[in-house]
């Protein structure tokens, strides 16, 4: 079977998140309106609207390979991934963050090979500027702007700076970090703490709470394509393709020395 290029899909990909992306925007500068999921979890008419641009974009893409997407597992469309490839979409992650409008949200779609995220997008909308990750390399791109390569970096001798979640950080993230010499803390909504992690502005993002795989596998991609690393407490890697697609609690490092 031929194998996809990775770098022409990334740049497809690029396209429909910009694309998403304008849309979720256009929400943003109207009323926005939540209703709750069966989950409690909230959903908007721009996660609806930005779900079914990229459901589009991948079905002219990549028409053969199942697209599991978070709003029509909701709605009970549950494709079988069969241990094969398969596409992560969460059109728009950090819905409570677009809810209080303080921009820290993101579109994130991943491709996923035996097991593991192999290229993915994340767009922030709000701020102008993707992540983006194939083939072992990762690049931040600002709006207009030319790919610009980023790296994880090795713990710093002073202390690590430690990013942690605007919205769900819980006592069990407080009790991880008493176990590091933590000199920063920065807090941030949805995929962009593994991005920081990526791009050198943090060291150590641990997640104690529920995720699912939507909501991990695209930052994943841009964190290991940066060469840090997403593992489970146990220090296994976080894989993909899970009975439910729900996480165990993981850690989000930067490079190893």
């Amino acid at each position: 079977m031929t194998q996809p290029d990775h770098a022409a899909l990334a740049a497809d990909l690029h396209r429909l998140a910009l694309d998403a992306g304008k849309t979720i925007m256009a929400y943003y500068a109207g009323d926005v309106i939540a209703r709750r999921k069966a989950d409690a979890s909230p959903v908007t008419d721009a996660d609806e609207a930005a779900e079914r641009i990229i459901l589009a974009g991948l079905a002219r893409l990549d028409p053969a390979t199942p697209v599991v997407a978070e709003e029509s597992v909701a709605a009970g469309r549950m494709p079988e991934v069969a241990g094969g490839a398969f596409w992560l979409v969460d059109p728009l992650d950090g819905t409570k963050e677009f809810i209080g409008r303080n921009g820290e949200f993101t579109v994130n779609i991943a491709r996923i090979e035996n097991g593991r995220p192999v290229l993915g997008v994340v767009y922030a909308p709000a701020v102008g500027v993707s992540y983006l990750a194939h083939d072992g390399r990762a690049f931040r791109v600002r709006d207009g702007g030319a790919p610009e390569p980023i790296h994880a970096r090795p713990a710093p001798a002073g202390g690590l700076v430690a990013v942690v979640s605007r919205s769900h950080r819980s006592p069990e993230t407080d009790a991880f970090l008493a176990g590091f010499t933590v000199a920063e803390e920065r807090s941030a909504g949805s995929s962009l703490k593994f991005c920081l992690v990526a791009a050198g502005e943090a060291d150590l993002y641990p997640r104690l709470g529920r995720t699912m795989e939507w909501d991990t596998a695209a930052g994943h991609a841009v964190v290991a394509a940066a060469g840090g690393s997403v593992r489970k407490l146990d220090g296994g890697e976080l894989v993909y393709g899970k009975p439910g697609f729900e996480n165990p609690h993981f850690v989000v490092r930067g490079a190893e020395d």
